[in-house]
């Protein structure tokens, strides 16, 4: 899949900015480059040093484009791994397009999507999983997906593979060599070594594929359902949460009959809230479509607020039972859901109520979404689903789902290997086991790939990356 055409792309977001940078990469990149550079201070681009930068002109023909500085990194201490100029120009989109075309004219070819970083995996200056890892953080937007991004960039993960994979490629070794001795009865593989590595192997496996319930949310976000019966304030704390106003406030029950989804980031981690329509029964057929969408979003949230009006349950003992057994219903229907029951409005208590109720209620949130009242502490609770320590103390965490379906592919296959080690399986039989879990080990880092699969994951890469 390696090519040899040299290609160029912006490096830089679309549109008008100060600055603008063109990558050009490939065989020709640094002679093409210097045909129609001119520096200030004389001599080519050929001869020049890499990683290093010069002021000039680029020019066609006699007529200057603009004035630029010309990065260049020689083959192979580049990012794809090949001769690699970078041109820093002004940021008009004219320009930026003027330049592009030039380099067109010059035998070059526009890059694909993703087609750099894909150089640089096909010429071993990253592995698949790290390849992903720059559209991760590129595409990352808080703190904590920033982070995440940058410990798999770095390789832990990849490290971590490429060593379990070498220790059962060894072992793999020696059991396809004891088959060449069949007839010889000789043993080389140590029985013992092997069962212990297969107990780590699979250890390892189970802390990864449990850490993607982290990683995943951290990757994508947080989903947070506020539900409850209609005009409880649902969408005031929407609202409020966001500091804007998203939905639309009305003392008409039923207002919300759609979702309405926005984003929060709170102490670094990505929070997706979604107003849902009230849950009650009606005969209004939109509303009935609205109210359907809620317990939908309700099965796919992390979290589900349980809203409800403090002057309901401040009415009798009786209204308060009857709140918790929605809540304990709602519970039943989906369990195993986080749910958090919130009493709102609580502004419109009289003094000393509130004190009450929160005895009355332990298990509840009062808070003011009007008044904006206990929102940093309903914030906290929030905070307090995430396990960050994980993603604190370095711990390698996954959250690409095709690693995440590799990494079940592969325990898998370990589990048959043990299996069959413990009741004396033959090694041809053995062997067969171990192939398949390197193979879908070789798949995580790209040692074992198709033209398909780097076709899908580089397609999803913006151009000139």
């Amino acid at each position: 899949m390696i090519s040899q055409d040299t290609i160029v792309a912006l490096a830089t977001a679309p549109g008008t900015g100060a600055i603008a940078v063109i990558r050009v990469s490939g065989p020709d990149a640094i002679s093409t480059t210097s045909q129609v550079f001119e520096p200030v201070r004389g001599g080519s681009l050929t001869k020049a040093s890499s990683h290093t930068v010069h002021l000039g002109y680029l020019k066609e023909d006699g007529r200057t484009l603009d004035q630029v500085l010309v990065t260049v990194f020689k083959g192979p201490n580049s990012y794809t791994g090949e001769h690699v100029t970078e041109i820093s120009c002004h940021g008009s989109p004219y320009i930026q397009q003027e330049i592009i075309q030039l380099f067109l004219r010059k035998g070059c070819r526009m890059a694909e999507a993703g087609e750099f970083t894909l150089r640089a995996f096909l010429n071993g200056k990253l592995d698949l999983s790290q390849a992903e890892a720059v559209a991760d953080l590129i595409a990352s937007e808080n703190a904590a997906s920033h982070q995440l991004a940058l410990q798999q960039m770095r390789g832990g993960f990849s490290n971590e593979i490429k060593n379990l994979r070498q220790e059962l490629l060894n072992f793999a070794s020696l059991i396809e060599l004891e088959l060449d001795f069949a007839e010889e009865d000789v043993e080389f593989a140590d029985k013992k070594q092997f069962s212990e590595l297969l107990t780590r192997i699979q250890q390892v496996f189970r802390n990864l594929i449990d850490s993607f319930a982290l990683g995943n949310v951290i990757k994508t976000g947080i989903p947070i359902a506020i539900v409850g019966e209609p005009n409880v304030g649902k969408s005031t704390l929407l609202n409020a949460l966001l500091n804007e106003e998203r939905a639309i406030v009305s003392p008409i029950p039923g207002t919300t009959r759609d979702t309405v989804e926005d984003e929060l980031v709170i102490g670094g981690i990505g929070f997706r809230f979604i107003d849902t329509a009230g849950i009650r029964e009606t005969v209004d057929v939109v509303e009935s479509i609205g109210i359907r969408k809620t317990h939908e979003k309700i099965e796919n949230a992390r979290l589900v607020i349980y809203l409800v009006d403090a002057k309901e349950v401040n009415l009798t003992q009786e209204k308060r039972k009857e709140v918790q057994g929605r809540l304990a219903l709602l519970k039943d229907q989906y369990p195993g859901k986080e749910m958090l029951l919130v009493v709102n409005k609580v502004d419109a208590l009289e003094d000393g109520v509130l004190s009450r109720l929160t005895e009355e209620i332990p298990n509840a949130l009062f808070i003011s979404a009007k008044e904006n009242k206990g929102l940093d502490t309903l914030k906290d609770q929030f905070l307090n689903l995430v396990n960050t320590g994980a993603l604190t103390s370095g711990d390698t965490i996954i959250s690409n789902t095709r690693h995440y379906n590799a990494l079940i592919r592969a325990t898998e296959e370990i589990r048959k290997v043990q299996e069959g080690l413990e009741s004396g399986l033959s090694g041809d039989l053995l062997a067969v086991d171990i192939r398949q879990a390197l193979y879908h080990l070789g798949e995580i880092t790209g040692e074992i790939t198709t033209d398909d699969l780097l076709g899908n994951i580089f397609a999803n890469f913006c151009i000139g990356k």
